[in-house]
């Protein structure tokens, strides 16, 4: 019938077209999945999910991009992914990095790791805690080629209480990596929180030895996370040998010439290496 009239066919066509276009407009974006994180059927012995999420992924190959990660000061590292998304952890803007970054992560535990006044050029600063108190912060947010989620603790409070949701743990997931920053970490993970987590293939450390945890809790966190590539952080007061003499022969040592480490899917440690970067 509708060839017939050509003019009504035309008008019927657009309003199915305008009517189409505008629905999936309404409809949000479908959040990328986490190709890290811990299926927590089964806890404590989790597993951990393989698969290809339907749609496009993170980067068109994404296990051959090189992600930089600098050592700038305390908490402070700088992430620079394939895709050109630039990453500052635990930002305070007492370590800037070299150039503006798109992207920063805070916690509250001390004014070292937050600002409440950063550069009103940086597209996206991720609190670590929620406006509400006691509320988890909830991030799972794509940027470029990064997918960036948190996963929370609790944190001692200045009245020596307990703070519930005061810290998060930031993971980056580029390139094929599963990139994690402890924050301040106050208390060892709940088989809980390590399923949330999933995989790290590197992960960033406190290592004060005590204004986060003890060394022995600490350490005790990184054996369990076996990631491949460990970077300290955060060091007060004690030598970082101290904390590397808790680790035995699962785990290799080395001191970097400089404050950068270049990584890939293909150059991971086949065993797990504590990597001191150069500044710490």
């Amino acid at each position: 019938m509708l060839q017939r009239f050509p003019v009504l066919a035309a008008f019927f066509l657009s309003l199915v077209f305008c009517w189409s276009t505008a629905n999936a407009q309404q409809k949000p974006s479908r959040p990328q999945p986490s190709q890290c994180q811990a299926i927590a059927q089964s806890l404590p012995k989790a597993t951990f999910a393989s698969f290809s999420p339907p749609g496009p992924t993170l980067a068109d190959d994404p296990v051959n991009g090189d992600v930089k990660i600098t050592f700038l000061g305390h908490a402070t590292l700088f992430i620079e992914t394939p895709g050109g998304v630039s990453i500052a952890t635990d930002y305070s803007g007492a370590y800037p990095p070299p150039y503006t970054p798109e992207v920063v992560t805070m916690n509250k535990a001390h004014p070292s790791h937050y600002t409440l006044t950063p550069d009103s050029a940086i597209k996206y600063v991720l609190h670590g805690w929620s406006d509400t108190p006691g509320e988890p912060a909830k991030i799972h947010l794509t940027v470029g080629d990064t997918l960036i989620r948190n996963v929370v603790t609790d944190i001692r409070s200045w009245g020596g209480g307990i703070e519930p949701n005061g810290n998060s743990i930031f993971i980056f997931e580029v390139a094929g990596l599963c990139i994690g920053h402890l924050g301040h970490l106050h208390f060892e993970l709940t088989d809980q929180q390590y399923a949330e987590i999933g995989r790290l293939d590197v992960v960033m450390v406190p290592v004060d030895g005590g204004l986060t945890m003890g060394a022995d809790s600490m350490s005790r966190v990184v054996k369990r996370l076996r990631s491949s590539l460990i970077l300290p952080m955060h060091r007060w007061g004690p030598p970082v040998d101290q904390f590397l003499a808790l680790f035995g022969p699962d785990f290799d040592v080395a001191y970097a010439p400089t404050p950068s480490v270049t990584v890939s899917v293909k150059t991971l440690p086949r065993k797990p290496l504590i990597y001191v970067l150069k500044g710490l």
